[in-house]
């Protein structure tokens, strides 16, 4: 076999390493356009997992690559001044020119054939190769070449950053944020060498222009960062090599592979920097591709097949996850506002690979931190002992909530004629003796043409409000949870047979309605696009129902304007087609739900709290924008909303959501803390630990439970128990399973963490 490697980089000399090593009779020729010690960028960073896998590949590129490497444990935030280290977190450093040159030199000594210097823009050169490996970096000619064929899709992020070098001795990895007057900028800082440290500067795109920076003018740019970080540098000069501003380029490609060319590394996918090394991941696929390359010796499609489907899933979990931590980094001017500890804590856990558990086995003395200036900060006194996130008080208006964490609304759709029955008697009450801080109730009707199957229920007659009242009341009496209802109308989601029936229309519709007459999928009638009477009619019936959910003992209400609904289908573009004066701008499609919101809220008791539910955006294309969501919290805000419960999608059948573990949370997050007011947030939450994390890093401040919650009824005791968090609202006749429950949960989680340590790959430092 004869392959021919495009580009001398980390990723493709370990390829042509491993494979050669494998395959003697092997012809590997890597084509390299600079000088074999020319390097652009100063050091690269590998975790002790990544070297352990390297360690299993070939011990000669290890033992080279470990020997000149620079190794620390902690991680140290320091912002304006103040710092934190948190220990417990393997990583190493190499000058990427180092690491070059070692690779070549295993290169040399398995039979590699090295070419330096060379035009690797002409491919005909390459015509006799049974495979061509483009491994020719972000710009990579080769993809550029064929990007059609490969689907090939170059997003620029919004950042700017530059790569700089300095002498400055670092003992740590260690982030240094600097609040200037034109906004945030951070330094991601590691020494790589003795003498040498790598210095990454990255800044809004807004605060790179206030300060007048120019992309390739060095010498200004040096001047400049070097003065705002003067202490940080102590007198260490700022080092340039090509060091121009960019914007990170975020590369996917559909095909990994077209004809006989294959790609790897930057050519392929990148990862932003602040999730760790883009020649960690290269080197990662490298793996992948040898190993594929050397199970199908006779057959490079299978080969090229094997490495797609071994690596794909993997590398697009890096790529979201870095995603995800960009973000973080992009709203840095809005996490600088929390307070020291919360925002070095929401730095470490910024990607949701981390949690507080993780980072509590790592340093307990930085997650004690962490913890102790929540509980010091929250306005509602608190016990002397450490309490969890979770597990903290929370106030909204007059209603206090013994903790955290609310049971999402979830549809039963098993009411009849609206009332409900012994099966929400005991869904609500069993939940609330599990000891829930808030429970939402499923979207309950205004109106018998508001519900979305015949199984919804409904606040709408005297024997609804009856039938909710005595749930309401078992729960005040025997119970410290607080239960709101979610008030709503279906619109042209309405009319539906039950999950269970196939979620198809009903044969009997009753007329639809909606902002604007289109429906929802090919099965569903087209609304009726909504008149001012109608606009009036569908007020009354909400006001009436608040004075019927306040007869009947609620504590909360929450106004339902997500997922597609009646009051949502006003708020999304997407939805919302009218040419009046409630379409076309967010202000005039914000009309008829604030209209709605204020007057619910005039005859609702001022002391009692009202929540809305909103989706933040559509998941689809050219639905609604961020700036929208902002200004319709805003509003609502204004209007006397106490809390926005922040949801995504729903809105049309073609959405395409991004899902994974806490997914909605960054949603949350951006109005929380762009609009200044408290929210809730769900989607994909499993356990105590994400729990407590989200509150920890101010994501949100109350998490909302669906799914967990419909198979657990006891969720939060197991939760209390496993924090060994002992609270006052057990029900005496509960009480004595304390003394089984709770050192069974301590022993599983003694257990579990002990796992944990044991899995962590040893440290390889020497």
């Amino acid at each position: 076999m004869k392959i021919a490697v495009i580009g001398g980089g980390p990723g493709g000399l370990y390829f042509s390493i491993l494979t050669k090593k494998a395959m003697p009779n092997c012809q590997i020729d890597i084509y390299e356009r600079n000088k074999p010690d020319d390097s652009f960028g100063f050091g690269v960073v590998f975790s002790d997992e990544t070297l352990g896998e390297f360690l299993k590949r070939d011990m000669q590129s290890y033992e080279l690559i470990r020997s000149k490497f620079a190794y620390w444990d902690d991680i140290i935030i320091a912002r304006d001044g103040q710092k934190v280290n948190i220990a417990g977190n393997g990583f190493c450093g190499c000058s990427r020119k180092t690491l070059l040159q070692l690779l070549q030199q295993r290169c040399l000594e398995e039979g590699v054939n090295l070419h330096f210097e060379q035009n690797v823009d002409d491919l005909s050169q390459y015509k006799d190769a049974d495979i061509i490996l483009a491994s020719d970096g972000i710009a990579s000619g080769v993809r550029t070449k064929f990007q059609k064929e490969f689907g090939t899709k170059i997003v620029l992020k919004k950042n700017r950053f530059v790569w700089l070098g300095s002498t400055k001795p670092l003992d740590a990895f260690t982030y240094f944020f600097r609040t200037t007057p034109y906004g945030t900028i951070v330094a991601h800082s590691y020494q790589y060498q003795e003498g040498m440290s790598t210095w990454i500067f990255e800044c809004s795109d807004e605060t790179w222009q206030k300060h007048g920076f120019e992309v390739t003018n060095e010498t200004d740019t040096i001047t400049k960062i070097a003065e705002i970080f003067k202490e940080e540098l102590d007198g260490h000069p700022l080092i340039s090599n090509k060091s121009h501003w960019r914007q990170f380029p975020h590369v996917t490609n559909e095909n990994w592979y077209h004809d006989n060319i294959v790609l790897l590394g930057d050519a392929k996918a990148t990862a932003h920097y602040s999730i760790g090394s883009g020649t960690k991941l290269a080197m990662d696929c490298a793996i992948g591709l040898s190993d594929a390359v050397i199970a199908n010796p006779n057959d490079v499609q299978a080969a090229f097949q094997q490495y797609d489907k071994t690596r794909r899933n993997t590398v697009e979990m890096i790529q979201y996850a870095a995603l995800v931590s960009l973000d973080w980094f992009e709203n840095m001017d809005r996490n600088n506002q929390h307070p020291f500890y919360q925002f070095a804590f929401g730095c470490m856990t910024r990607s949701k690979k981390v949690t507080f558990e993780n980072l509590r086995l790592r340093d307990k003395t930085f997650t004690d931190k962490v913890l102790q200036e929540f509980n010091t900060l929250q306005p509602i006194t608190q016990n002397l002992q450490p309490i969890p996130a979770a597990f903290s008080k929370f106030k909204l208006r007059d209603l206090e909530l013994q903790n955290r964490i609310v049971m999402s609304p979830m549809g039963q759709y098993s009411a009849v004629d609206g009332v409900v029955n012994d099966w929400h008697f005991q869904h609500y009450t069993s939940r609330s003796i599990g000891g829930l801080g808030l429970i939402i109730t499923e979207l309950t009707a205004i109106s018998e043409t508001a519900r979305i199957t015949l199984g919804c229920a409904g606040i709408y007659n005297e024997s609804q409000i009856v039938a909710w009242k005595r749930i309401n009341d078992f729960i005040h009496t025997n119970t410290q949870t607080k239960i709101g209802i979610q008030l709503g109308h279906s619109g042209r989601k309405g009319a539906t047979k039950k999950p269970w029936e196939g979620n198809e229309p009903l044969e009997n519709s009753w007329e639809l309605l909606s902002a604007s007459a289109i429906a929802f999928n090919e099965k569903f009638a087209t609304p009726k696009e909504m008149t001012l009477s109608d606009m009036d009619l569908i007020t009354s019936q909400f006001v009436q129902a608040t004075k019927n959910a306040n007869e009947a003992g609620f504590d909360m209400i929450e106004l339902q304007a997500h997922h597609g609904f009646l009051l949502a289908s006003f708020l999304s573009p997407l939805t919302n087609i009218r040419t009046d004066e409630f379409g076309g701008s967010i202000e005039n499609r914000l009309k008829f739900p604030l209209r709605v919101f204020n007057e619910m809220r005039i005859v609702f008791p001022k002391e009692k709290p009202m929540s809305v539910r909103i989706s933040a955006t559509d998941w689809a294309e050219n639905g609604i924008s961020e700036e929208d969501v902002i200004t319709i919290a805003s509003e609502f805000k204004k209007a006397g909303a106490d809390i926005i419960n922040v949801s995504t999608g729903n809105t049309v059948a073609g959405q395409k959501p991004q899902t994974g573990r806490m997914w909605q949370t960054p949603f949350a997050d951006a109005v929380r803390n762009t609009v200044s007011i408290p929210t809730i947030t769900a989607g994909y939450i499993q356990d105590i630990d994400q729990i407590n994390t989200i509150i920890l890093n101010g994501r949100a401040d109350l998490v909302a439970l669906g799914r967990p919650l419909l198979l657990d009824a006891n969720f939060v005791r197991n939760a209390q128990a496993y924090e060994q968090f002992e609270p006052i609202d057990i029900p005496n006749q509960y009480k004595a399973g304390i003394s089984h429950l709770y050192p069974l949960k301590a022993a599983e989680r003694k257990q579990a963490e002990g796992m944990k340590k044991a899995l962590k790959p040893k440290s390889n430092k020497k």
